[in-house]
């Protein structure tokens, strides 16, 4: 074996050995995207274009100048690939318009909430569409886990016909992200985590700004600081976050990296707590280990994908 399969598999290796605690970096990352969607200054699909097209140069720079993590459409199989991974960013892309446009229509609570029912709809759609089978264990797990949710963001929650429009589009969220994790699921088994985020992010990318000019207008910021938000919001968010959850997802199901993202309103409060010293209620930390504990659950109940 020569020196460079040698670094190969050791990495492979590694990354199959850290992959839960990768996945919950991106995660981590994740957690900050809600503060620069409200801080940004042009429209929320704009603000998408934002974090997505900012990035691109690098990814396809990486892809090119790394011939491991290539995909080109030289062959047949190398253009299938690259037709999941298009499909895998339209559902991104499907993502992120809704989910920004439910932070500004509802609660911050409520888009979150309902955006992380993705969990629910990746297990049924692995079922429906790859005959994936899933234990009790893990159904048990997925169910302590959204009640954490529910029990963490309680205080927050609001009913009211105001906020109904706002509601449906957090719902509509998880549709579209649990679509985008069973494609990238699939697809990481054979393609590189680059190719993944530079082809995946070029549909969303059209796809969103197409969308932007229609119904915005105005894509790029105007200021200083809103480059610095967007800037941000690409770097924290799309190169660190989304980049972990999809190295991640080469090494865990689909089923249980959606899980490990309801973490994302957990460590919110915990970031909000840290960075502008809002308290922690009884209810945000019961429903915090409550999250915990589903995941435990689920992580038990869950075979290793590799």
């Amino acid at each position: 074996m020569s020196v460079k399969s040698s670094v190969d598999v050791a990495h492979r290796a590694w990354v199959a050995r850290m992959a839960l605690p990768l996945l919950v970096a991106g995660t981590l990352a994740l957690a900050f995207s809600p503060i620069f969607v409200r801080l940004s200054e042009v429209g929320p699909i704009a603000t998408g274009v934002n974090r997505m097209l900012l990035p691109l140069p690098v990814f396809f720079l990486w892809m090119l100048a790394a011939p491991a993590q290539r995909l080109l459409p030289s062959d047949a199989q190398g253009r299938r690939d690259i037709g999941v991974l298009l499909l895998a960013g339209a559902f991104f892309a499907g993502d992120l318009c809704v989910w920004h446009w439910s932070i500004l229509l509802t609660s911050v609570a409520n888009s979150t909430v309902l955006a992380n029912l993705s969990p629910v709809f990746v297990v049924i759609g692995a079922w429906l569409i790859f005959k994936e089978r899933v234990s009790r264990l893990f159904l048990t797990g997925l169910v302590v886990a959204l009640f954490g949710v529910a029990v963490l963001m309680s205080e927050s929650l609001t009913v009211s016909a105001r906020t109904l429009n706002g509601d449906a589009l957090g719902l509509m969220t998880s549709w579209f992200y649990a679509g985008y994790l069973l494609a990238v699921a699939r697809i990481r088994k054979r393609v590189s985590t680059v190719a993944t985020m530079a082809w995946g992010g070029l549909a969303a990318s059209v796809i969103l700004y197409v969308i932007a000019l229609v119904w915005e207008g105005n894509v790029w910021p105007d200021t200083t600081r809103g480059w610095l938000v967007a800037v941000g919001l690409a770097g924290v968010t799309q190169i660190v976050g989304q980049t972990l959850i999809a190295l991640s997802l080469a090494h865990v199901t689909a089923g249980f990296g959606a899980m490990v993202l309801l973490l994302q309103p957990a460590l919110a409060a915990l970031l909000a707590w840290a960075l502008f010293g809002e308290p922690l209620s009884t209810w945000q930390m019961l429903g915090g280990l409550a999250i915990l504990a589903g995941l435990e659950f689920a992580r038990r109940g869950t075979p290793r994908t590799s």
